[in-house]
């Protein structure tokens, strides 16, 4: 058995002493779906410090918890607080919570950011279904040996968003009369926010908004045959010759203002799916 494998069994012991659960979604409660944990049936919450191998969370709106419910009649298990590679921890630290959750019985991963809005058609408070990514992270959760058993050495990236997810989502945003953009998302490292110069560089590849997270989460979701829907909130505009500094209380407000939004939109995809 391969030390990572090691880990993740010793996680999965410990959890199975808490719950029985066999959820087939996973969701990354990240920056825009907080409220969503408050429409889930809790059954089961456990703190992150108590389960062997899992980081902490040290961004402050992060909570660290892992809830086990039901939502839209559904069994769910819920991460309320994820994991950034600014934090200082290694792409597979970041990732092995969805390594859990795919031997929790999770099928498909849905995971939410906070990104800023490059596409000059996009507006604070859009809601944006992530099509595709670029990874300007500098690393790759997959970097190092590869226990066949997880996945394959070299996965596909063709699709890492699920397309069948994405239709099904904009079908339900039509029905909901919730108003969704599509696009790129492009991660960097932060914890600064980029310059004009990276702004205009970042547009001019092809990326739509560029946040923080996601990527990694996304990669190991498809390595290990996880179908993945992801979402940005548009919280700042990154327009480089308007680009006005960036309030982190502005860009908290924003997010806050769109998660009604879309935790309702969540709600409904994971109630039809």
């Amino acid at each position: 058995m391969s030390p990572l494998r090691q880990q993740i069994t010793d996680a999965l012991s410990f959890l199975r002493t808490k719950t029985s659960a066999q959820p087939a979604i996973g969701i990354i409660l990240g920056t825009g779906l907080g409220e969503l944990a408050k429409e889930i049936k809790t059954e089961t919450v456990i703190d992150y410090a108590d389960i062997p191998h899992f980081p902490l969370s040290t961004v402050e709106s992060h909570k660290g918890k892992l809830i086990f419910g039901m939502l839209g009649g559904k069994s769910v298990v819920a991460m309320q607080g994820r994991f950034h590679y600014y934090e200082g921890y290694t792409m597979q630290q970041i990732t092995f919570p969805v390594r859990v959750m795919k031997f929790l019985g999770v099928k498909m991963l849905l995971v939410s950011n906070a990104a800023g809005g490059m596409n000059p058609l996009f507006t604070r408070g859009d809601i944006m279904l992530i099509t595709d990514h670029v990874n300007l992270l500098g690393d790759n959760p997959l970097v190092g040996p590869n226990d066949d058993e997880l996945g394959p050495r070299f996965p596909d990236m063709s699709e890492p968003y699920n397309r069948e997810l994405i239709s099904l989502t904009e079908k339900i945003a039509l029905d909901l009369k919730i108003k969704v953009q599509k696009g790129v998302f492009i991660a960097m490292t932060g914890p600064t926010l980029e310059t004009r110069a990276e702004y205009r560089f970042l547009r001019t590849i092809g990326g739509d908004v560029v946040g923080m997270s996601t990527v990694p989460e996304c990669i190991v979701a498809v390595h290990m045959g996880i179908r993945v829907l992801g979402f940005s909130i548009i919280t700042d505009e990154c327009f480089p010759d308007a680009l006005k500094p960036a309030k982190l209380e502005e860009i908290v407000a924003t997010a806050m203002e769109a998660e009604p939004k879309l935790t309702a939109l969540m709600k409904e995809v994971v109630k039809q799916l």
